[in-house]
């Protein structure tokens, strides 16, 4: 087990928001510390988890949470990046700053606003998370990029547009019950099943609804080391936290599988102790419907090439033998970048202490999060466990 504790959460509405970066910072980071139960003054550094590549016309976002609360001035904190899996690289800088001894409790902050520029500049942004030596000109951005990742899957394994509806329809299900997705709408399996006026073809074979949305949004967790934990109302420990990095070529690697996602879960997994049996949920990165279910067989859940058994079967339902994305996912949830990673384990801490509302998976109490940046390139992994 790593020293270290999430004791504090606080998550905004994730949507096309109108509050700026800095205010979506400092709202997180306040419901976080109120939720702790500690005060900015006993926060020893922040982490701020946030992508833009000049999506926001303000960068070098260390320091902005300041502005809301004067006791953090002259604290050290550091911006982290490392696309879509940005939150989690910020969340674990933090856990080695407490691991490392150098303090005991770490704010740490994941944002994104998305929606102040238009669609065909978002996508040259996002864009940047690929490699550009050789895929600048991929049409219709990362959507391009997951496309021609389910094009090669489906050349190798059969067509999977059923496997990844069903995929959608339960996320999208699973959003209703979540208060901060951005889309809570259950849309069914047919409407995402069926392209349509409102379901079009984004890039063949993607529907709309196996991307994931354009979001604004921000979400903060509360780290400290275990001594402090222990004298807190709650306390969700880290079990294990697996990094691992692929090379950011695609065509170095082979794309019908997620290799570094399979080696970040099987490193967490020794580290835990445990096996995916274990678990009792899995927040997962469904950044497209066809990553998800390449997921599936990565974490171990079905043999290469038959994740669309898990999606079809039911397996992954919040009823189903291992609930995945209970909370909509990044499907209905929405993927505000930087946000994301630490959204993911604010929802899965909250399952485990039993405060996820309606979204509640009942008697969790042990818990999984895959966050995944660029397509497949960072890796992270976290095993959490709640200590009652």
């Amino acid at each position: 087990m790593t020293q270290t504790a999430i004791v504090g959460w606080g998550h905004l509405p994730f949507g096309r928001i109108q509050e700026d970066v800095e205010q979506m910072i400092v709202g997180a980071a306040g419901a976080a510390l109120d939720d702790a139960g500690l005060g900015p003054e006993d926060v020893d550094a922040i982490f701020l988890g946030w992508f833009n590549a000049g999506m926001a016309e303000q960068d070098f976002g260390a320091s902005l949470v300041m502005n809301g609360f004067d006791a953090l001035r002259y604290k050290p904190a550091t911006r982290v990046e490392n696309a879509c899996a940005t939150g989690s690289a910020a969340i674990y800088q933090g856990m080695d700053f407490i691991g490392a001894g150098r303090g005991r409790v770490v704010l740490v902050i994941g944002v994104e606003k998305m929606s102040d520029v238009d669609s065909a500049t978002l996508n040259r942004m996002l864009l940047k998370g690929a490699y550009l030596k050789e895929e600048s000109n991929v049409p219709n951005g990362f959507a391009g990029v997951f496309a021609g990742i389910a094009e090669q899957y489906f050349a190798r394994h059969g067509d999977q547009t059923d496997a990844m509806a069903a995929i959608a329809a339960k996320n999208h299900h699973n959003g209703c019950a979540n208060p901060w997705a951005q889309l809570r709408k259950d849309l069914g399996y047919e409407f995402c099943r069926t392209p349509s006026d409102k379901n079009p073809i984004v890039a063949p074979p993607l529907r709309r609804t196996d991307c994931s949305l354009v979001s604004d949004g921000a979400a903060a967790i509360v780290l400290t080391d275990v001594d402090v934990a222990s004298s807190l109302n709650k306390a969700v420990y880290f079990r294990a936290a697996t990094q691992v990095n692929d090379f950011l070529p695609m065509s170095r690697r082979d794309m019908t599988a997620l290799e570094g996602c399979a080696r970040a879960w099987r490193g967490s997994f020794e580290a835990a102790g445990m096996a995916l049996e274990d678990l009792d949920l899995v927040e997962t990165h469904d950044c497209f419907t066809i990553a998800e279910l390449m997921q599936y067989e990565a974490m171990g859940l079905t043999a290469p090439g038959r994740g669309a058994e898990a999606a079809l079967e039911g397996w992954t339902r919040k009823n189903g033998r291992l609930p995945v994305n209970a909370s909509g996912g990044l499907k209905a949830k929405g993927h505000p970048i930087g946000a994301t990673g630490v959204s993911m384990h604010a929802l899965v801490a909250m399952q485990l202490c039993g405060e996820a509302g309606e979204m509640q998976v009942p008697g969790a109490s042990v818990g999984g999060v895959f966050n995944m940046g660029g397509a497949g390139v960072a890796n992270y992994c976290s095993v959490l466990e709640a200590h009652h």
